[in-house]
């Protein structure tokens, strides 16, 4: 296999699990709607760089590990799980907030904008917990492997194209959200969109949860 021919068939199976409907759409539509354009595009960020830590564990074989543990798969499914559960719970809990003293810790009133590094961060840990997605780059990033190109360097390339194919998706998302959000504004639409964001992440996290029961 060619490098270029490496480039392009993994470029095909990337594309479709970009645009499968998953944590990391729900939380950039969440924040392009309340946020704005540019912590949107912060948290998509934090996104891209754990997929770049994913990418160069599975040309490494670090990231083997869950696929010969279960209590590492476990752990890690388990660890993510918890987190979009606890997304999901402060989400809710702001949206029925009416004064900022209600507000959950960590929470932000209405109008009031999250730290950008606050954004990153919460992108980074949404990704980096996602066992699926490290399960896709265990299985798919070896087999595009080019003879004579360091494995590290040739993961990363391939997570350089994931990464770019997601960042055309992330703008596509950004732009339609905020064309919409034209007839969709004001605080009533924003708590709505909290309590959206929240049960999708919430239903995430139980259906990592009862997926590790009956592994």
């Amino acid at each position: 296999m060619t490098l270029t021919e490496s480039l392009l068939g993994f470029a095909a199976i990337a594309a479709l699990i970009t645009v499968l409907p998953g944590t990391d759409t729900a939380l950039v539509l969440r924040y392009t709607l309340s946020q704005g354009r540019r912590h949107a595009y912060t948290a998509a960020l934090g996104m891209i760089s754990g997929a770049f830590v994913w990418g160069a564990a599975a040309a490494t074989g670090v990231s083997a590990l869950l696929t010969v543990s279960t209590v590492a798969y476990d752990v890690l499914r388990l660890a993510g799980a918890a987190y979009m559960l606890w997304l999901a719970v402060g989400l809710w809990r702001a949206s029925f907030a009416r004064h900022d003293a209600d507000l959950p810790p960590g929470a932000l009133p209405q109008h009031s904008l999250e730290p950008l590094r606050r954004t990153w961060a919460k992108g980074f840990v949404s990704n980096i917990l996602n066992p699926k997605y490290g399960m896709f780059c265990i299985a798919v990033i070896p087999q595009f492997l080019v003879p004579g190109v360091p494995a590290v360097w040739m993961g990363l390339l391939l997570s350089v194209v994931a990464n770019i194919e997601a960042i055309v998706w992330f703008v596509a998302i950004v732009a339609a959200a905020q064309f919409f959000s034209r007839w969709l504004n004001g605080a009533q639409f924003r708590k709505w969109i909290d309590r959206v964001t929240g049960t999708a992440l919430g239903a995430f996290g139980v259906v990592a949860i009862l997926e590790t029961r009956h592994a």
